[in-house]
């Protein structure tokens, strides 16, 4: 047994799980120009928890999930795997997501001094409190880890699974962790990946683009930040947006923009929900140039719009950027004002990504994305449509999910809500004081809608 970074947390085996199919043989995946430009950036790691009762047996539980794991690791065998230069490449930025007999995925197993109700809640919870249950990458480029911790008596489990963005969007992530769930609680499967990085063809060598200013080889390292280096006042939050309540916001846009003799607008919910957080996001900072652009950063799965279209099983990332981009005082203004800048702003980034053209406008797409992260940006991780809080391994449905490294990567996470049909589910991370702000804003913004 030995003591984690955390003094709650006891692990109790550190093992790796390998795919059950001995006899696959080596196999190496080129990384296309959707993969690389993940490189740089940290791993996503999500946390999964779960209300045990008590007649379950975690010993009997965990054991299930290496068996299954290792099931599902046969089918998506890359990610059991590393990245690595490919050798002999004459082109040194050339790498490779590379399989071999014997490879597999670390498996931690953990005890947690925590009540399951002290972590599952929507109320600001600590990073410091979170962090333990996510593992870190092992050295040496994996792109897969997971950690499963059993919680204070018994009655809850904490599933972390760590994965780094280099060998999959969240699209393939979802589809993983449900092929494993399946094979854990013996449901019927999801039909099997494709594994072919051939499907995504660069003929504008975006690859060789987006390789630059990339660090050097051995400076490129996948380590997730240690616990000891989140500030203890690092807060995480969940904010439940209703079905009803993002009507409210449509109708509210449509009021604005009838009084401003502009059009209807079309609004998804999902960008109702991108609307409202971003206006409340500016309002509580503290920004000391008012007019300086502010960005808001999401993700546009490109499977079906390529030419032709890849499989919706792709594993591997196929996702462009939309790049909103406004004034931080228009955004931050109170009323329907603020609202409806920040929503035109992301309904024209959105069409900007969709659009006809959109792939045309790739090449410059770093670039664009480097100078939102300087100006200062606010990005998305996951979707609604990943269907997180359906996630079953046997033993019921997560109670919570929560993406814990938004704390590291200034990003919200997005999901469905899990106890109301229709709604989303923002989390977000922000120091003590900023929370407060935030919260406050956010607040303020509902009475407004109640108001309507």
């Amino acid at each position: 047994m030995v003591m984690g970074a955390d003094s709650n947390l006891r692990v109790l085996d550190a093992g790796v799980v390998r795919p059950s199919n001995l006899h696959l043989p080596p196999r190496s995946l080129p990384l296309t120009f959707f993969d690389v430009k993940w490189l740089r950036p940290p791993p996503v790691q999500r946390l999964y928890l779960y209300r045990l009762h008590h007649h379950q047996d975690t010993t009997h539980l965990i054991s299930d999930l290496k068996v299954s794991l290792s099931k599902a690791l046969t089918l998506c065998y890359p990610l059991a795997g590393h990245v690595r230069l490919t050798p002999g490449a004459p082109n040194s930025n050339r790498y490779e997501l590379f399989y071999q007999p014997g490879d597999g995925v670390s498996f931690t197993v953990a005890e947690y001094d925590t009540d399951i109700d002290d972590l599952a809640q929507d109320d600001p919870v600590q990073v410091a409190k979170l962090a333990p249950l996510v593992p870190p990458l092992p050295k040496g480029r994996a792109v897969l880890a997971v950690q499963a911790t059993v919680l204070s008596g018994g009655q809850g489990l904490a599933l972390g699974v760590t994965v780094h963005h280099t060998a999959c969007d969240g699209a393939s992530s979802t589809h993983f962790m449900d092929t494993w769930a399946a094979a854990c609680a013996g449901a019927d499967m999801p039909p099997t990946p494709v594994i072919d990085r051939t499907l995504i063809a660069d003929p504008r060598g975006l690859y060789d683009i987006y390789c630059k200013g990339l660090p050097s080889d051995d400076e490129i390292e996948f380590m997730s930040s240690s616990v000891s280096s989140i500030p203890d006042d690092q807060l995480l939050a969940t904010f439940t947006l209703p079905q009803e309540l993002l009507h409210g916001v449509k109708n509210m846009l449509a009021d604005e923009a009838a009084k401003q003799g502009a059009p209807s607008p079309r609004c998804s919910s999902l960008l109702a929900a991108f609307s409202l957080m971003w206006s409340c996001y500016c309002r509580a900072k503290e920004e000391q140039n008012q007019t300086k652009t502010t960005y808001f950063l999401f993700s546009v799965d490109h499977r079906a719009r390529l030419k032709p279209p890849v499989p919706d099983r792709y594993l591997g990332n196929c996702l462009g950027p939309a790049i909103a981009a406004a004034r931080h005082d228009e955004i931050a203004a109170t009323g329907k004002g603020g609202l409806l800048v920040a929503f035109m702003a992301l309904s024209d980034a959105l069409q900007e990504e969709v659009g006809e053209s959109s792939q045309d406008r790739w090449d410059g797409c770093v670039e664009r994305v480097k100078e939102a992260v300087k100006s200062g940006v606010l990005s998305v991780a996951d979707s609604p449509r990943f269907r997180v809080y359906n996630l079953d391994f046997g033993f019921g449905k997560p109670v919570k999910v929560d993406v814990v490294s938004v704390a590291k990567t200034s990003a919200i996470s997005v999901e469905e809500a899990r106890n109301h049909g229709g709604g989303i589910e923002v989390g977000i991370s922000l120091p003590t004081s900023s929370m407060e702000s935030f919260q406050r804003c956010f607040a303020d913004a509902m009475q407004e809608l109640a108001g309507l």
